[in-house]
């Protein structure tokens, strides 16, 4: 039962998640890109080379080894998704640059997910490493899971864009309730352990999402000074695509061990973008009284 739902769901909860936002994505989305092209450029470097650096102090730190240190750092390996595009919304950040970032890191990832993934392997696991990502095959899997179902969401909404307006809702709420379903069989498989794992990674876990979204932000605040796009830099740095990395741990590297970052980051992120979300409204609000009262 277990194997089958691993099997099968994660990749459908995937190929779920990337139609939806393919279902959203307009012409609009990619022209912003040029139109503003710091914000964009400082949210992608900040997802390609922050996120990963700022992993490796995290395991160093937090004395991680071997599966665990592998899951963490291909946990930041996989940048954005549907999560922060949902929060871009609710913190009435910059929307639109959020979908260019999940949607170009996506196409960024299906290559650089088989290079640093293996050499994180190797650094980790040693020369005796038993896991291995086979660069192409694995290519091959991500396009067809992440880029093929997006161009798919793409070519929906340019044929029938009422269709997609109303299907998109319905197809993220599906999918997140597929991967849920994915880390309760993950926790459940795992039995006694899991308790054992998450006081080993727990602690990489809320780190990585925490300085992450805070460095966004100030790295959006300090280079593009604009709030809205700070907040969607915070989002998407921030709040990584905990459906991919499950994919690639557990599906492709078949390990439960690595998987646990993952799962427990899954769950913390909500938290964490809930908390910035009210903080960021409260802030809102209270700068709209001001403006009232002078």
């Amino acid at each position: 039962m277990y194997q089958a739902l691993v099997g099968i769901g994660l990749p459908v909860a995937l190929i779920l998640i990337m139609t939806g936002v393919g279902l959203s994505l307009t012409s609009k989305d990619f022209t912003r890109v040029f139109m503003q092209p710091r914000a964009f450029l400082v949210g992608i470097t900040c997802q390609m080379l922050l996120l990963p650096i700022v992993a490796l102090v995290i395991i160093d730190l937090a004395g991680l080894s071997g599966e665990l240190a592998i899951g963490i750092f291909i946990l930041a390996l996989c940048p954005g998704g549907t999560t922060s595009n949902l929060y871009s919304l609710l913190a009435r950040a910059d929307v639109g640059l959020s979908i260019s970032l999940t949607t170009i890191a996506g196409f960024v990832t299906t290559f650089t997910i088989p290079l640093l993934g293996n050499w994180a392997i190797h650094y980790y696991a040693g020369e005796n490493a038993q896991f291995e990502l086979p660069v192409l095959s694995t290519w091959v899997k991500l396009m067809a899971i992440t880029i093929i179902p997006t161009l798919l969401g793409m070519g929906i909404r340019f044929q029938w864009q009422n269709f997609a307006e109303k299907a998109e809702p319905y197809v993220n709420k599906l999918s997140a309730a597929l991967l849920a379903l994915m880390i309760v069989s993950i926790t459940l498989e795992l039995g006694e352990k899991v308790f054992t794992y998450l006081l080993q990674a727990g602690f990489a876990a809320l780190a990585l999402n925490v300085l992450t979204m805070v460095m966004g932000y100030l790295a959006g605040k300090w280079l593009v000074d604009n709030e809205q796009q700070a907040r969607t830099i915070c989002l998407e740095v921030g709040l990584q695509n905990g459906t991919l990395a499950l994919l690639v741990t557990v599906t492709i590297l078949e390990s439960e061990t690595m998987s646990i970052g993952p799962s427990v980051y899954s769950l913390l992120m909500f938290v964490t973008a809930s908390l910035f979300t009210m903080v960021v409204l409260r802030k809102d609000r209270t700068s709209q009284g001001k403006v009232v009262t002078d």
